[in-house]
């Protein structure tokens, strides 16, 4: 865990610094909207691991966690300037030029 996580240091080393963390953005940059346990099978993490990162991202307002009873759904945040940014980034580079 990077020490600076838990003083809120969002720079971008911090929210790219992690191959999880990547993987949780770009799956919900594509996909708009997953619960946790879509999340987990499909970036083959454990559940602690996508909870911490989900938390990460969510107090950097790039994501919206919303509560169904016991169901988590998070939601990439598009209106987000950094997000949508970011989903740009991610088709522009995922997509076969």
């Amino acid at each position: 865990m990077i020490a600076n996580e838990e003083k809120y240091d969002f720079k971008i080393e911090n929210v790219f610094g992690s191959r999880a963390r990547i993987k949780i953005l770009k799956l919900l940059a594509l996909n708009n909207e997953l619960s946790i346990t879509q999340i987990i099978k499909k970036t083959k993490l454990n559940h602690s691991s996508v909870v911490k990162h989900l938390n990460f991202l969510e107090r950097l307002n790039i994501i919206h966690k919303k509560k169904f009873g016991r169901i988590k759904i998070f939601r990439f945040k598009i209106e987000d300037i950094r997000a949508k940014s970011l989903r740009s980034f991610i088709e522009i580079w995922e997509s076969e030029l």
